[in-house]
């Protein structure tokens, strides 16, 4: 019989919309490979669905809480379900921004000068010398996020609107001008490195996921020694984390400071955006990889204690 799939889609975070649009096109996929599917759209529910549908594998696609930041992954451990992409541990760290610093630190991987500072202190005054870079603690997506730049006499206002939902702690980050890269690491290979141009103002929600909102250029425009250090960090940040499965490490690179000392890790995203035009789809590409054989080597690599 063909192996069993659930495809935990959807959920309530704010990156709901993407987490449907990478579930429906993995979907699609394991159904050509031959798997029997079941799309879930993810509810405070999911436990009692899971026990119900008793699939064989669990292929995670949420993007945020409760997928990204090690909830879903509890629960398909007691469950006793194997799954796809990261454990416990190593997802509650990705998504912690400011624990995952002080790992990624630690293994020799660079990251922003900046720290954790509360949603009224950023509010009020500037909190270090701008530019820099203001984010939510936890999140993805670019949401919540704002380039405070050096001719802005205030914060931005927004923070301290009565509906704001992206959490008390913010990180504030030195802003690095110059590239947006990002690599993936497959298993225990880093793929390719992709240079993306943004048609706004910032690599931001808009630039991800609308038409024309950016352009991807793979090989990514840099010297050949910049290229594999890329690739180098992203497989040690992905280790330092203990990530498993797929993830994908963003970083920027100011090429007008000396060597590589203009590049800087922002983030490893354990869930990265499985669309088919997505770009850890579109580095396997690169690699010689479908996305179908990617989605399939994701399902036969889902275990359990990751």
């Amino acid at each position: 019989m063909a192996k069993h799939v659930a495809v935990l889609m959807g959920g309530w975070s704010s990156e709901r919309e993407v987490s449907l649009r990478s579930g429906a096109a993995c979907a699609r996929a394991l159904e050509a490979a031959g798997y029997r599917v079941t799309q879930v759209d993810v509810g405070r529910d999911v436990a009692e669905v899971l026990a119900r549908l008793k699939p064989d594998v669990a292929f995670n696609v949420l993007h945020g809480c409760p997928g990204e930041d090690g909830t879903i992954q509890g629960i398909l451990e007691i469950l006793r379900i194997p799954y796809s992409h990261s454990g416990v541990l190593a997802s509650a760290l990705a998504m912690d921004k400011a624990q995952a610093r002080i790992m990624l630190a630690a293994a020799g991987v660079p990251v922003a000068k900046g720290g954790i500072v509360s949603r009224a202190a950023a509010a009020k005054a500037h909190v270090m010398a701008p530019p820099y870079v203001l984010k939510p603690n936890a999140g993805g997506s670019s949401v919540g996020v704002y380039i405070v730049r050096e001719d802005q006499a205030h914060p931005p206002q927004e923070l301290t609107r009565p509906d704001w939902s992206h959490g008390e702690n913010l990180l504030v980050e030195e802003f690095i001008a110059g590239l947006e890269l990002t690599c993936a690491v497959m298993g225990d290979k880093a793929l390719g490195v992709i240079e993306i141009e943004s048609t706004q103002k910032f690599y931001d929600y808009e630039s991800k996921y609308a038409p024309g909102g950016s352009s991807h250029i793979l090989p990514a425009r840099i010297l050949p020694e910049i290229y594999q250090r890329v690739q180098m960090l992203s497989l040690t940040a992905h280790r330092a984390l203990g990530c498993r499965g797929v993830s994908r490490s963003d970083f920027r690179f100011d090429p007008a400071r000396e060597g590589a000392s203009g590049l800087v890790c922002l983030e490893v995203n354990t869930q990265p955006g499985m669309t088919e035009t997505s770009l850890v789809p579109e580095l396997a590409a690169h690699a010689g990889i479908s996305f179908g054989e990617l989605v399939t080597w994701m399902v036969e690599d889902a275990s359990l204690e990751r």
